[in-house]
């Protein structure tokens, strides 16, 4: 075999009966053996292991997953160990179950390719009955025309608290979202109005003192002014900016109430407005300003 110069050139053929020298031998793959070119495929050699890397996946039919068998192991054993670790029968089901269109008459399997949602009714439909008419689409739900504060707190006076009840969805949580948001709002605006309440009669509680002080006292006991804001009168201006002070800025430190109050010399008459003040100088008191 071979030459002088090249001694280990071509190699026999491993079959008994063949044992021809071949120049490019072909080694097998699973014995590892060096066959001619006759011999060289796993049935002309009846190679022992031609199934060393076969993949072979048998389909358990309690859970319908596929199931591999190692060459080196026993079927059997393999077969175990699926069921006592991975074996799931609740996913027979959904494996074998498949998604078909809801329209009467119709046996298309939804696939990812052939599935459309209807926008009104959000059904699932295959790509024959994907519009409404062929489908008979209810539409979409009409929103209740009531008020929805009734429609909820009707619902939750007539279902009855249940035991078994199953886990609040979406539509509940927002209710009941919707209910605390309402709640509270009402609750802000009955301390607003009981606010404003004690503000009318902190108001009228100084607008009698003052009425009171200014009966005893001279000088402008006929003269009358007015709160812009809570309409409270008072006998004089000191006493109407003392009760913005005290009572409007105190309550309202968010907003405070800025006032520019004229006071007639003579009169101490107050004017909110420069002009008025200069009217009234010039008619009561014959156009002179000194006191």
């Amino acid at each position: 075999m071979g030459t002088p110069a090249f001694p280990n050139l071509g190699k026999h053929c491993s079959v008994e009966d063949c044992k021809q020298i071949d120049f490019l031998p072909f080694t097998c793959d699973r014995c590892q053996l060096v066959y001619c070119l006759e011999h060289r495929s796993y049935i002309k050699h009846h190679c022992p292991k031609a199934d060393k890397n076969d993949v072979t996946v048998v389909i358990c039919p309690l859970c319908a997953k596929g199931v591999r068998l190692n060459p080196d192991e026993d079927p059997n054993i393999t077969w175990e160990t699926h069921v006592n670790t991975e074996c799931d029968p609740s996913n027979y089901e959904k494996v074998r179950k498949k998604k078909k269109c809801p329209v009467p008459g119709c046996r298309e399997v939804l696939t990812f390719s052939n599935t459309i949602k209807c926008r009104d009714c959000t059904i699932d439909h295959c790509l024959k009955h994907r519009f409404g008419p062929d489908h008979k689409c209810p539409g979409p739900k009409k929103p209740d025309s009531a008020f929805p504060f009734t429609g909820l707190l009707s619902m939750s006076r007539k279902e009855p608290p249940k035991t078994n009840r199953a886990p609040a969805t979406s539509s509940s949580s927002w209710a009941t979202s919707f209910l605390n948001a309402a709640s509270s709002g009402m609750t802000k605006l009955s301390s607003e109005i009981s606010e404003k309440w004690q503000i009318a009669r902190d108001g009228v509680g100084l607008s009698s003192t003052s009425s009171s002080t200014s009966s005893s006292g001279s000088g402008s006991a006929g003269q009358v002014e007015q709160c812009p804001q809570c309409g409270v009168k008072f006998s004089s201006v000191t006493k109407l900016v003392e009760h913005v002070q005290k009572v409007h800025e105190r309550n309202n430190q968010s907003r405070v109430f800025k006032m520019s109050i004229d006071v007639c010399p003579r009169c101490n008459k107050g004017f909110r407005d420069p002009v008025a003040l200069v009217q009234h100088v010039e008619r009561d008191h014959g156009g002179s300003s000194k006191a």
